[in-house]
C-alpha cells in the first residue's frame, strides 16, 4: 500500500516546525551539493531559518555566483553581505556530523534500554517492541550456543575415535614385540662334539642361562 499525499501546510506547531526545517534544510544542502558534484553545476543556496539564522552553501565562490546571477538577471551589482562569505561545504559538514552525534546517541540510548536501563521514557508500545527484539536476540544467542556445542561435540567424538584406534594399534605392536622377545629367549642351542668316537650333545636353554630376559625358566 502506498504512503498518501502529505498536505503541504504551515506546521502551526513551533517546536515540530523546527525539527522539520532542520530535517528538510539538511536535505536541500545535500542536494546541492550533490547536483555541484554531479553536474559539475555553480550551485549557490541562501537560506534563513524561522528564527532568522542563515544557512549558505556554495560550490564555488559565492560572491561570484551572486554577481554572476545579478549580471544575467540585469540586477545592479551590490556588496555581499558578510554572512554570505563562509564556505558552504562547512555548513554541509556540519550538518552532517551534528545528524551523526544524533545518531551516535540514539544508539547509545538503544543499547542502554536493552540492558535494561533508562525505560522510564518509554511507553507500553515502545516496551513491547524492546521485549520482542529481547526475545529475538536470546533466542539467537541460544541457537548459536546449540551449534557450538553440537561442533565441539562432534569434534570430541572424533579426536576420542582417533585416540581409540591409536590406542588399539599400539596394544598388537606391544603384543608382537612380546612374542618375538618370547621366542628368542625360549630357543634351544644344541651343540654337538666328538670324543673318542662318540658324540656328546649338550642343550642350553637361553632363558635359564639368561634371566635378564624377564621370563620363567622351563621346568
Amino acid at each position: 500500500m502506498g504512503r498518501g499525499k502529505v498536505e503541504l501546510k504551515r506546521i502551526e506547531n513551533p517546536a515540530s516546525r523546527k525539527v522539520t526545517f532542520s530535517k528538510r534544510r539538511n536535505g536541500l544542502l545535500k542536494k546541492a551539493f550533490e547536483l555541484s558534484i554531479l553536474c559539475d553545476a555553480e550551485v549557490a543556496l541562501i537560506t534563513f531559518s524561522p528564527s532568522g539564522k542563515v544557512y549558505q552553501f556554495a560550490s564555488h565562490d559565492i560572491n561570484r555566483t551572486i554577481a554572476m546571477y545579478r549580471s544575467e538577471v540585469g540586477l545592479p551589482q551590490s556588496s555581499i553581505p558578510a554572512c554570505c562569505t563562509r564556505i558552504g561545504t562547512m555548513e554541509i559538514w556540519r550538518n552532517e556530523t551534528e545528524e551523526l552525534r544524533r545518531t551516535i546517541q540514539n544508539l547509545e540510548m538503544r543499547l542502554k534500554n536493552l540492558a535494561g536501563a533508562e525505560l522510564s521514557m518509554l511507553g507500553m508500545q515502545e516496551l513491547k517492541q524492546l521485549e520482542r527484539q529481547l526475545k529475538t536476540g536470546i533466542e539467537r544467542i541460544r541457537s548459536k550456543m546449540r551449534r557450538i556445542l553440537s561442533e565441539n561435540h562432534s569434534s570430541l567424538k572424533r579426536k576420542h575415535k582417533a585416540l581409540q584406534e591409536e590406542n588399539t594399534r599400539l596394544q598388537k605392536r606391544v603384543k608382537l614385540d612380546e612374542l618375538d622377545q618370547h621366542g628368542d629367549a625360549s630357543c634351544m642351542i644344541t651343540l654337538g662334539a666328538s670324543t673318542a668316537g662318540f658324540f656328546v650333545f649338550v642343550r642350553i636353554d637361553i632363558a635359564a642361562v639368561m634371566p635378564d630376559v624377564g621370563l620363567e625358566k622351563a621346568i
